[in-house]
């Protein structure tokens, strides 16, 4: 039996462990409710070393360009490092290309990041915010991997039911997709995001770009404006959501895919179907039900919010990376290097030798 004077000392041990280590401060989770507050800034550094090269090398690194003025504000990237020649691209795709002569012995680039973010929460209530002709095109149009007729359009109308408002189509697509997806541990980094291959195969499983590109997908079909946004996390979750934050400051395999949809009024709704489905297979103890009480709450959470702590890249799909001898991209949210032997595993950091990492800046 345990007395109060021991459970004294252990209540002033822990409380000691707290503040030396403030995880444990934050070990009770608070209610998953994101929303707006103060903004919050980080820095992302990029390190590449490549091996040497006996013919020309080039790197491409993303670097955030996505804005918006209620939660994301991006600065200006540097880099430095020993390339023959290298500049920063900025506007939709930013990235740093890099790109060293025939000979170079282990290449090396540093790119530096900075920007500021914060919690955000829709209200699905709203009026007033609409979208211009061009952009409801651009948001509505299909990709090479996200087409929206055939199998898409179909599965579209079946997920769609009777709902007759974009509001009840869109969220009736988010059910849809966290009731028949599941997170698939064995697809490397986040997936292809391939979504006629996904639903003609009726292999419904995947990670981020596979399952959110198919709520956009399914969204687009719909008639809905819809857009995946790809970044990196950069801060554990505040909400106890171990799954669902960067636990290290080390993230070079944090990549992490958002989705959007655009609703007259509130405007760009943010949604993640694919987060429920890593907080079902990840949170502990791991293979949680949906109707477990952490999974339901981040059902219920990710239409209409998410958390602040993840960097948005860009929304480009089918990128064209600037000198490269190779195909396109699905999508840019890991750094890409192009050697003689060709385009190098963007996948294995370790070989193709990558890593990147995170700080928050505080006044």
């Amino acid at each position: 039996m345990i007395d109060r004077r021991t459970a004294l000392k252990g209540a002033a041990a822990t409380a000691v462990a707290a503040l030396a280590c403030p995880s444990l401060a934050r070990a009770t989770p608070a209610a998953f409710a994101p929303k707006p507050g103060d903004w919050r800034t980080f820095e992302i550094r990029t390190r590449i070393t490549l091996p040497s090269s006996k013919g020309v090398a080039r790197v491409w690194v993303p670097t955030p360009s996505f804005a918006a003025d209620d939660w994301t504000r991006p600065e200006p990237s540097t880099f430095s490092g020993d390339a023959a020649k290298a500049d920063l691209i900025e506007g939709p795709i930013g990235m740093v290309v890099a790109e060293w002569r025939e000979g170079a012995a282990a290449p090396t680039l540093e790119v530096v990041s900075r920007f500021s973010t914060r919690d955000r929460a829709v209200d699905l209530s709203a009026s007033g915010a609409t979208l211009s002709a061009a952009d409801r095109a651009l948001y509505l149009a299909p990709t090479e991997l996200i087409p929206t007729d055939g199998i898409v359009a179909e599965t579209a109308k079946k997920a769609v039911g009777d709902a007759s408002t974009d509001r009840a189509k869109a969220e009736a697509i988010y059910q849809w997709v966290v009731a028949n997806t599941f997170r698939d541990a064995k697809v490397r980094g986040c997936g292809l995001g391939d979504v006629a291959t996904m639903l003609e195969s009726g292999n419904l499983g995947g990670k981020c770009a596979d399952l959110n590109a198919l709520f956009v997908g399914l969204a687009r079909a719909a008639g809905l404006p819809a857009r995946d946004v790809y970044g990196i996390r950069v801060a554990p979750s505040r909400f106890g959501y171990k799954s669902l934050g960067a636990n290290s400051e080390t993230i070079t395999k944090a990549q992490h895919c958002r989705a959007e949809v655009w609703l007259d009024g509130p405007g760009w709704t943010p949604v993640d179907p694919a987060d429920v489905r890593k907080v079902a297979l990840e949170e502990p103890p791991a293979n949680l039900p949906l109707d477990d009480p952490k999974v339901a709450a981040a059902r219920k959470t990710l239409f209409g919010a998410w958390e602040g702590n993840w960097l948005a890249f860009n929304d480009a799909h089918d990128v064209a990376l600037p000198g490269s001898a190779g195909p396109k991209l699905g999508f840019l949210m890991y750094p890409q290097a192009e050697t003689v032997a060709g385009r190098l595993d963007c996948l294995d950091a370790d070989s193709f030798r990558y890593a990147i990492t995170t700080r928050e800046i505080v006044a």
